[in-house]
């Protein structure tokens, strides 16, 4: 009945409304400011926890993951409630910006196909990286950050920042990511643009030594490494560009912390909501039930075959 009551009071006024329906108006009043200051303590419960949430990601989520991540907290909550609570608040995530390229084409690039052709899918962690670098502005000069991304994962799983960018960058990132493998066996491709850096004997030495195989995009064609570039972009977006660098050291220290809770805790829309970490140890987890289960039937089978 108060349904229908709201519903009405803007065409016919609420004494009339309850008026014919034989209710009364001072006791629907009440029971209509009871509904507003619970919801409005109510929402100021949920404001509080999107506030931490949203610290707690150093400002950078938007309404979908602080939605996300309350959710996973076993706060229960609609997702139009965290945008119209964000919206009050005045809280908002990060806003990309345009993204710059740093690498130039090697004069003699050693052969590498495109082995990904723009399909950044894989089937387990360590089938496919992704590599790429950019730059970032300090007090004391430029630093150069190169980065290494597991497309299955989301993983950062090898990372390098220096005051140069010649091989040694990319290389440094690249041996990070090849100590962290956790199957060295298993086929791996690592994709690259044309860059000096990736084209570089000692870089594609260093792959040819850990078994690894080299893909390549084309030159000046952003869309065949777009992965890699999208992760540099949300680096950048949620951690470089919004600060100023006294020195590389504190960059460093920063991004130290940073890539630690990116692939702790940073929820991923393509993950399902779920952070990189989770996504590897899933994996891992389904992979080791699947392979028990198989020994428990090659067992069974022996045992049927002897008796």
């Amino acid at each position: 009945m108060s349904a229908f009551i709201d519903q009405e009071r803007g065409r016919f006024g609420v004494e009339p409304v309850c008026r014919e329906l034989e209710v009364s108006a001072r006791a629907y009043r009440e029971r209509r400011r009871g509904q507003l200051s619970r919801r409005g303590r109510h929402d100021g419960v949920i404001a509080a926890e999107i506030r931490r949430v949203h610290a707690e990601s150093d400002s950078s989520y938007g309404s979908w993951r602080c939605w996300k991540q309350l959710n996973r907290e076993g706060v229960r909550v609609a997702r139009c409630t965290v945008e119209r609570l964000m919206r009050s608040e005045g809280l908002v995530g990060v806003v990309r910006g345009k993204t710059q390229r740093t690498t130039l084409p090697g004069s003699n690039p050693g052969p590498a196909a495109d082995l990904v052709k723009r399909r950044f899918v894989a089937s387990r962690p360590d089938e496919l990286w992704v590599c790429d670098f950019t730059y970032v502005r300090t007090w004391e000069g430029w630093a150069y950050l190169a980065i290494v991304l597991d497309v299955y994962s989301r993983r950062i799983v090898g990372w390098q920042l220096a005051s140069h960018m010649r091989e040694s960058l990319v290389d440094d990132a690249l041996q990070m990511a090849i100590a962290g493998r956790t199957n060295p066996t298993a086929p791996l491709v690592a994709h690259t643009d044309n860059g000096s850096q990736y084209t570089a004997w000692g870089y594609t030495q260093r792959l040819g030594d850990a078994g690894i195989v080299p893909s390549r995009g084309r030159t000046g064609t952003a869309l065949d490494n777009a992965m890699a570039e999208s992760v540099i972009a949300t680096i950048k977006t949620e951690l470089t560009k919004k600060r100023l660098w006294r020195t590389r050291l504190d960059l460093e220290l920063a991004l130290l912390t940073y890539i630690g809770w990116y692939n702790q805790h940073r929820l991923h829309r393509s993950l399902g909501g779920n952070t990189p970490n989770e996504t590897a140890a899933n994996y891992r987890s389904d992979t080791a039930g699947k392979t028990e289960s198989d020994h428990e039937i090659k067992n069974e089978n022996q045992l049927k075959q002897s008796a």
